[in-house]
Protein backbone atom coordinates (compact mmCIF):
# COMPACT_ATOMS: atom_id res chain seq x y z
CA UNK A 1 0.00 0.00 0.00
CA UNK A 2 2.84 2.39 0.90
CA UNK A 3 4.50 1.67 -2.46
CA UNK A 4 1.25 2.45 -4.29
CA UNK A 5 0.87 5.78 -2.51
CA UNK A 6 4.50 6.65 -3.28
CA UNK A 7 4.03 5.85 -6.98
CA UNK A 8 0.91 8.02 -7.09
CA UNK A 9 2.76 10.90 -5.38
CA UNK A 10 5.60 10.64 -7.91
CA UNK A 11 3.14 10.65 -10.82
CA UNK A 12 1.50 13.80 -9.46
CA UNK A 13 4.93 15.41 -9.05
CA UNK A 14 5.82 14.61 -12.66
CA UNK A 15 2.57 16.18 -13.87
CA UNK A 16 3.45 19.40 -12.04
CA UNK A 17 7.04 19.22 -13.31
CA UNK A 18 5.97 18.96 -16.94
CA UNK A 19 3.50 21.79 -16.36
CA UNK A 20 6.25 24.14 -15.18
CA UNK A 21 8.54 22.84 -17.95
CA UNK A 22 5.92 23.77 -20.54
CA UNK A 23 5.66 27.27 -19.09
CA UNK A 24 9.45 27.72 -19.15
CA UNK A 25 9.71 26.41 -22.71
CA UNK A 26 6.94 28.77 -23.85
CA UNK A 27 8.60 31.69 -22.05
CA UNK A 28 11.87 31.01 -23.86
CA UNK A 29 10.20 30.83 -27.27
CA UNK A 30 8.19 34.01 -26.65
CA UNK A 31 11.20 35.94 -25.31
CA UNK A 32 13.28 35.02 -28.35
CA UNK A 33 10.39 35.92 -30.64
CA UNK A 34 10.20 39.31 -28.92
CA UNK A 35 13.89 39.91 -29.66
CA UNK A 36 13.56 38.88 -33.29
CA UNK A 37 10.40 40.95 -33.91
CA UNK A 38 11.33 43.85 -31.61
CA UNK A 39 8.01 43.39 -29.82
CA UNK A 40 8.07 45.03 -26.40
CA UNK A 41 4.50 43.95 -25.56
CA UNK A 42 5.13 40.20 -25.72
CA UNK A 43 8.45 40.69 -23.94
CA UNK A 44 6.53 42.31 -21.08
CA UNK A 45 4.21 39.29 -20.96
CA UNK A 46 7.18 36.98 -20.39
CA UNK A 47 8.36 39.16 -17.51
CA UNK A 48 4.91 39.32 -15.89
CA UNK A 49 4.21 35.59 -16.27
CA UNK A 50 7.42 34.52 -14.50
CA UNK A 51 5.60 34.50 -11.14
CA UNK A 52 3.65 31.42 -12.33
CA UNK A 53 6.89 29.51 -12.87
CA UNK A 54 8.26 30.62 -9.50
CA UNK A 55 5.10 29.55 -7.67
CA UNK A 56 5.06 26.11 -9.27
CA UNK A 57 8.77 25.62 -8.59
CA UNK A 58 8.20 26.27 -4.88
CA UNK A 59 5.17 23.96 -4.78
CA UNK A 60 7.09 21.11 -6.44
CA UNK A 61 10.04 21.52 -4.07
CA UNK A 62 7.73 21.44 -1.04
CA UNK A 63 6.03 18.26 -2.31
CA UNK A 64 9.41 16.60 -2.91
CA UNK A 65 10.49 17.34 0.65
CA UNK A 66 7.20 15.96 1.99
CA UNK A 67 7.70 12.74 0.03
CA UNK A 68 11.27 12.35 1.29
CA UNK A 69 10.10 12.78 4.89
CA UNK A 70 7.01 10.58 4.58
CA UNK A 71 8.28 7.65 2.51
CA UNK A 72 12.06 7.76 3.05
CA UNK A 73 12.69 6.28 -0.42
CA UNK A 74 15.86 4.40 -1.36
CA UNK A 75 17.65 3.28 -4.56
CA UNK A 76 15.61 3.96 -7.72
CA UNK A 77 12.77 5.62 -5.83
CA UNK A 78 15.20 8.03 -4.21
CA UNK A 79 16.77 8.82 -7.60
CA UNK A 80 13.30 9.69 -8.88
CA UNK A 81 12.71 12.28 -6.18
CA UNK A 82 16.24 13.71 -6.39
CA UNK A 83 15.98 14.03 -10.17
CA UNK A 84 12.64 15.83 -9.93
CA UNK A 85 14.11 18.22 -7.34
CA UNK A 86 17.14 18.97 -9.53
CA UNK A 87 15.20 19.35 -12.78
CA UNK A 88 12.63 21.55 -11.04
CA UNK A 89 15.39 23.95 -10.03
CA UNK A 90 16.90 23.89 -13.53
CA UNK A 91 13.54 24.73 -15.10
CA UNK A 92 13.06 27.70 -12.79
CA UNK A 93 16.45 29.00 -13.97
CA UNK A 94 15.26 28.72 -17.58
CA UNK A 95 12.32 30.96 -16.67
CA UNK A 96 14.72 33.51 -15.19
CA UNK A 97 16.88 33.45 -18.31
CA UNK A 98 13.81 33.92 -20.52
CA UNK A 99 12.95 36.98 -18.42
CA UNK A 100 16.52 38.25 -18.81
CA UNK A 101 16.20 37.95 -22.61
CA UNK A 102 12.80 39.67 -22.55
CA UNK A 103 14.17 42.53 -20.45
CA UNK A 104 16.66 43.37 -23.19
CA UNK A 105 13.94 44.05 -25.75
CA UNK A 106 12.87 47.49 -24.52
CA UNK A 107 16.49 48.64 -24.52
CA UNK A 108 17.23 47.13 -27.93
CA UNK A 109 14.13 48.86 -29.29
CA UNK A 110 15.87 52.23 -28.86
CA UNK A 111 18.50 51.21 -31.43
CA UNK A 112 16.36 49.11 -33.76
CA UNK A 113 16.10 51.69 -36.56
CA UNK A 114 19.59 53.16 -36.31
CA UNK A 115 21.55 49.93 -35.94
CA UNK A 116 23.46 49.17 -39.14
CA UNK A 117 24.24 45.48 -38.63
CA UNK A 118 22.15 43.17 -36.48
CA UNK A 119 23.24 39.85 -35.02
CA UNK A 120 21.33 36.89 -36.39
CA UNK A 121 20.33 34.49 -33.60
CA UNK A 122 18.24 32.24 -35.83
CA UNK A 123 20.49 29.15 -35.88
CA UNK A 124 21.43 29.47 -32.20
CA UNK A 125 17.79 29.90 -31.18
CA UNK A 126 16.61 26.98 -33.25
CA UNK A 127 19.19 24.62 -31.81
CA UNK A 128 18.82 25.85 -28.22
CA UNK A 129 15.04 25.43 -28.29
CA UNK A 130 15.46 22.02 -29.93
CA UNK A 131 17.88 20.92 -27.20
CA UNK A 132 15.49 22.09 -24.51
CA UNK A 133 12.55 20.27 -26.08
CA UNK A 134 14.57 17.07 -26.56
CA UNK A 135 15.86 17.20 -22.98
CA UNK A 136 12.32 17.53 -21.62
CA UNK A 137 11.10 14.77 -23.98
CA UNK A 138 13.92 12.49 -22.84
CA UNK A 139 12.74 13.03 -19.26
CA UNK A 140 9.08 12.44 -20.12
CA UNK A 141 9.75 9.25 -22.10
CA UNK A 142 12.80 8.06 -20.12
CA UNK A 143 14.79 8.15 -23.36
CA UNK A 144 18.50 7.91 -22.57
CA UNK A 145 19.48 7.87 -26.26
CA UNK A 146 17.83 11.24 -26.83
CA UNK A 147 19.38 12.57 -23.63
CA UNK A 148 22.87 11.62 -24.83
CA UNK A 149 22.22 13.44 -28.15
CA UNK A 150 21.38 16.60 -26.19
CA UNK A 151 24.58 16.32 -24.19
CA UNK A 152 26.66 15.98 -27.35
CA UNK A 153 25.02 19.07 -28.91
CA UNK A 154 26.16 21.49 -26.21
CA UNK A 155 29.55 22.22 -27.80
CA UNK A 156 27.83 23.55 -30.93
CA UNK A 157 25.93 26.16 -28.90
CA UNK A 158 29.18 27.14 -27.19
CA UNK A 159 30.73 27.77 -30.62
CA UNK A 160 27.76 29.96 -31.64
CA UNK A 161 28.21 32.04 -28.50
CA UNK A 162 31.93 32.47 -29.20
CA UNK A 163 31.11 33.67 -32.72
CA UNK A 164 28.57 36.16 -31.33
CA UNK A 165 31.12 37.45 -28.83
CA UNK A 166 33.56 38.11 -31.67
CA UNK A 167 30.86 39.88 -33.71
CA UNK A 168 29.87 42.07 -30.76
CA UNK A 169 33.47 43.08 -30.18
CA UNK A 170 33.96 43.93 -33.86
CA UNK A 171 30.67 45.83 -34.19
CA UNK A 172 31.27 47.92 -31.07
CA UNK A 173 34.58 49.05 -32.52
CA UNK A 174 32.91 49.74 -35.86
CA UNK A 175 29.73 51.38 -34.50
CA UNK A 176 30.53 52.76 -31.02
CA UNK A 177 27.25 54.72 -30.83
CA UNK A 178 25.33 51.44 -30.95
CA UNK A 179 27.51 49.79 -28.27
CA UNK A 180 24.58 49.30 -25.88
CA UNK A 181 22.58 47.45 -28.53
CA UNK A 182 25.43 45.03 -29.13
CA UNK A 183 25.94 44.51 -25.40
CA UNK A 184 22.25 43.58 -25.18
CA UNK A 185 22.81 41.13 -28.05
CA UNK A 186 25.69 39.58 -26.12
CA UNK A 187 23.39 39.15 -23.10
CA UNK A 188 20.82 37.40 -25.27
CA UNK A 189 23.51 35.10 -26.66
CA UNK A 190 24.82 34.33 -23.19
CA UNK A 191 21.31 33.52 -21.94
CA UNK A 192 20.74 31.16 -24.86
CA UNK A 193 24.04 29.46 -24.12
CA UNK A 194 23.01 29.01 -20.49
CA UNK A 195 19.61 27.60 -21.48
CA UNK A 196 21.46 25.06 -23.63
CA UNK A 197 23.67 24.28 -20.63
CA UNK A 198 20.56 23.68 -18.53
CA UNK A 199 19.08 21.43 -21.23
CA UNK A 200 22.35 19.48 -21.04
CA UNK A 201 22.07 19.28 -17.25
CA UNK A 202 18.52 17.92 -17.53
CA UNK A 203 19.70 15.34 -20.07
CA UNK A 204 22.48 14.29 -17.70
CA UNK A 205 19.89 13.94 -14.93
CA UNK A 206 17.88 11.62 -17.18
CA UNK A 207 20.93 9.39 -17.65
CA UNK A 208 21.39 9.39 -13.85
CA UNK A 209 17.72 8.56 -13.28
CA UNK A 210 17.73 5.62 -15.65
CA UNK A 211 21.18 4.17 -14.93
CA UNK A 212 22.31 5.56 -11.59
CA UNK A 213 25.45 6.81 -13.34
CA UNK A 214 26.55 10.43 -12.85
CA UNK A 215 27.80 11.67 -16.23
CA UNK A 216 28.06 15.38 -15.45
CA UNK A 217 31.35 16.90 -16.72
CA UNK A 218 32.42 13.63 -18.37
CA UNK A 219 31.94 15.01 -21.89
CA UNK A 220 34.05 18.02 -20.87
CA UNK A 221 36.82 15.64 -19.83
CA UNK A 222 36.61 13.93 -23.19
CA UNK A 223 36.90 17.28 -24.95
CA UNK A 224 40.02 18.21 -22.94
CA UNK A 225 41.55 14.83 -23.73
CA UNK A 226 41.15 15.50 -27.46
CA UNK A 227 42.89 18.87 -27.25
Amino acid sequence: MKKTHFAKAIDELKIMLFEVATLAEEATNIAVSAVESNNVNIATKVINDDTKIDALEIKIEEECLKILALYQPVAGDLRNVITILKVNNEIERIGDLAVNIAERVADMNLYWESCCEKIDFQLMVKMTCSMLKDALDSLAYEDVTKAVCVIRSDDIIDSYHKENYQKVRDYILKYPKEAQYYMDCLTVSRCLERIADIATNIAEDVVYLESGTIVRHQHEGEEHARQ
